[in-house]
């Protein structure tokens, strides 16, 4: 059996309690070398053989996954965050099919949500932004047609970009043709970890305070007006609406 595990953003506390279980207990551990934090790894049991994956391709990591099936092994596959988001674990999971091998997913706190959590933020603010959208600069790997990053910023909704801080002049001169270009920007460096760095600014200036600051990869940047302070009051919990649960007070 082969266990995909979402490690969480960085903090090995924030590990699922599943995920920590199989880990523990693996007999073979793949793991992200380049983004999983090392701790995730502390509790591996004795013996457990521990591949780095940064240094693997895909038929390399594939053969340990075989080859541990052949002779019985439990494989703890380790990606950083949800391995949903930018993951590369569908062509592992399309593979291992092939090959007849069980596995499971085992989800974990994406660095996005981290995110949110470490600026103390709302990604869907009342009145301000009802959707968020998770996407990238195009790169070396092309974006599919209508997924450019204009034409997603044509929303003008909360936007969370990944894999692109090394991009970020151009990342916010293109977003300046959609959002006004005071919108606000914050850009987090590695996201609940112990050197986790935060840099707040807008769309015409935040790349010169990201270069500042010396950050150039594994970081995250989220756009919108959820960063400021006005937004409207939910309906979930105002007194005058009525819910399944609670009859409204007429003022």
């Amino acid at each position: 059996m082969v266990s995909f595990i979402g490690a969480g953003p960085g903090d090995p506390e924030l590990l699922t309690i599943k995920g920590k279980r199989i880990i523990d207990s693996a007999d073979v551990i793949i793991y992200a070398g380049s983004l999983v934090n090392p701790q995730v790894l502390s509790g591996a049991k004795e013996g457990a053989v521990i591949y780095n994956s940064a240094v693997m391709n895909l038929d390399e990591v594939l053969e340990v996954m075989k080859a541990a099936e052949e002779k019985g092994l439990k494989v703890a596959r380790v990606h950083t965050g949800d391995p949903a988001i930018y993951g590369a674990h569908r062509e592992q999971m399309d593979r291992l099919d092939e090959l007849g091998i069980a596995y499971e997913v085992i989800p974990g706190v994406s660095s996005f949500l981290a995110t949110a959590a470490v600026l103390k933020k709302e990604y869907t603010l009342p009145g301000v932004s009802q959707t968020v959208i998770l996407t990238r600069m195009e790169g070396r790997t092309p974006m599919p047609p209508k997924e450019k990053l204009l034409d997603l910023a044509q929303h003008n909704a909360t936007m969370i970009i990944f894999l692109s801080v090394g991009m970020l002049e151009e990342m916010s001169e293109i977003l300046r043709q959609a959002y006004r270009p005071k919108t606000p920007v914050a850009v987090v460096y590695k996201a609940t970890w112990e050197d986790q760095k935060i840099v707040y600014g807008d769309l015409t200036n935040i790349a010169a305070r990201v270069k500042e600051a010396g950050i150039r990869k594994t970081a995250l940047t989220v756009v919108g007006d959820f960063l400021g302070d006005e937004y409207e009051l939910s309906k979930l919990y105002d007194k005058t609406f009525t819910t399944e649960f609670r009859k409204g007070v007429t003022e």
